[in-house]
């Protein structure tokens, strides 16, 4: 079923009863050729581009509850290309030009709003590195702009600018960046695959991973045993979890981040806006809700909620930069399972075992990276080389020290990236 302006408007005068499914709800087969672990996003568009890009679609996404439950439900929208390091900045790069046809691809509405983001600078030496940054982004072919201090009054006048601990001395903008409405990016990928063979397979957890003469050779399920010729584990938090199913130890934790939406208020906030000192971004949702986070809880947890310590420095992060937001009554909150490298930078790799792949360690970085994510993945998988702005996601960089990509120069602590 296509969708278009005419389409909404004869389904809205005639009661809208005339909308089918937007996917098929598959019944496992017996033997699949690619079986991905993980209904996320990034499960979602590997699965989708598999069959657009390389017309693999004897494929089966496994998804141990609903298509879209985890963390791409669970986070806050930020859609951005402005990393660093070579190795990071070409692939958010080439995942932002995606995020900009995806709608137009997928024939689907992700509410994608390229409104920008603006990361603020608060003192003399965060100037320097915010240019050094700056010139990095627009060598790599996208867009930052150095903002000063009355440049931001203009844009931003409910900051607190004379702040005594954090004045605010100006930003830099990548007007590209943005926000995307997160249940529809799932749901647009998984109406893509559905449409091109994929079976998206619901309440179906993977309890152990076939392995035979150093080959992978399927799945054992909660719906019974699937034969595989290829499996990728995508599972985000979880990742460690069923690379063990594999006798696989992997170098992540996994760390909840907490996020946050206020009830919704009149529109105030026409950018993402990140602070420099405090680990704090918001955006304000089409809805009208603020919507905003912080640091992670600084201990591994597979709870897929926070703790009070850190909703409170998280508040006093966002009053401390705004104080109109004390105004507004916090409506819900909700946590996410971040799989965290000691690197800070994600790994798309294939394992020792044949046949095996892994999609992990994203970090924060995991909704802005989908559809990137997702075309690496693929490509991995149906030509077992690696697409080219992907491939120093390599899983032995933290066995050899080589090719390490530690964005925020944090050092090798996985909750401090």
């Amino acid at each position: 079923m296509g969708f278009s302006g005419w389409r909404v408007l004869k389904e809205g005068l005639t009661g809208n009863r005339g909308w089918g499914a937007h996917w098929r709800d598959a019944a496992p087969k017996d033997a699949y050729d690619v079986v991905i672990i993980g209904g996320g996003g990034h499960g979602l568009a590997t699965a989708y581009y598999l069959a657009k890009n390389h017309g693999i679609t004897n494929v089966a996404v496994l998804e141990k509850g609903y298509l879209g439950g985890g963390n791409v439900g669970r986070n806050t929208t930020i859609v951005r290309a402005n990393y660093f390091l070579p190795g990071n900045s070409e692939f958010y790069s080439h995942s932002l030009k995606l995020w900009e046809g995806m709608e137009a691809d997928l024939n689907y509405n992700v509410m994608h709003s390229q409104r920008g983001q603006i990361s603020l600078f608060h003192s003399d030496g965060q100037r320097d590195a915010a240019v050094r940054r700056g010139n990095a982004i627009i060598n790599q072919g996208d867009d930052a702009e150095l903002l000063g201090r009355a440049d931001l009054k203009r844009m931003l006048p409910y900051l607190d600018f004379d702040s005594a601990r954090f004045p605010i001395h100006g930003g830099i903008l990548q007007r590209r960046a943005g926000t995307a409405r997160h249940d529809a990016v799932a749901w647009g990928y998984a109406r893509g695959a559905s449409d091109r063979g994929v079976d998206l397979i619901q309440n179906c957890e993977v309890t152990g991973i076939d392995i035979e003469g150093g080959a992978v050779k399927g799945v054992q399920t909660t719906r019974g045993a699937i034969r595989a010729k290829k499996v990728a584990i995508i599972v985000a938090g979880r990742s460690g979890q069923v690379a063990a199913m594999a006798g696989m130890r992997l170098p992540i934790e996994s760390h909840v981040l907490q996020a946050f939406v206020t009830e919704g208020l009149k529109p105030c906030i026409d950018h993402v806006v990140s602070f420099g000192m405090g680990h704090f971004y918001i955006s304000q949702s089409d809805k009208g809700g603020l919507v905003f986070g912080g640091d992670l809880d600084f201990y591994a947890s597979y709870a897929a909620r926070g703790n009070l310590p850190m909703m409170e420095h998280v508040m006093e992060a966002g009053m401390t930069l705004m104080p109109m937001i004390g105004k507004a009554r916090v409506l819900r909150s909700w946590g996410g399972i971040m799989d965290m490298t000691p690197d800070g930078s994600p790994i798309i790799d294939k394992t020792d075992t044949d046949g095996l792949y892994i999609d992990c360690g994203w970090c924060y970085g995991g909704f802005k990276a989908v559809p990137g994510s997702g075309w690496s993945m693929a490509h991995l998988v149906a030509t077992d080389t690696h697409h080219e702005p992907a491939a120093r996601f390599r899983l032995d960089r933290f066995r050899t020290g080589r090719g390490l990509m530690d964005e925020e120069g944090t050092g090798s602590q996985h909750n401090l990236h």
